[in-house]
């Protein structure tokens, strides 16, 4: 799923860490992980803040379109 390869792949550009992640989206830092191994899906609510803390559009992060 290229969803999990994107979050991975932004997150370690941006140089967070999962916990770091998670916080700002206030989730648990489990779920995070579940987003990044691609078990679980994020809520629309967490998509558009996954978007916006790392810079991108949401058809970025599920595949539509290229950075």
């Amino acid at each position: 799923m290229i969803l999990n390869y994107r979050l991975k792949l932004l997150r370690k550009r941006k140089k967070y860490t999962q916990a770091f992640v998670a916080s700002k989206l206030g989730i648990a830092y489990q779920s995070y992980q579940n987003y990044e191994r691609g078990l679980t899906l994020p809520t629309l609510e967490n998509f558009v803040k996954l978007a916006d803390l790392y810079e991108v559009s949401l058809d970025y992060l599920i595949g539509r379109k290229e950075y």
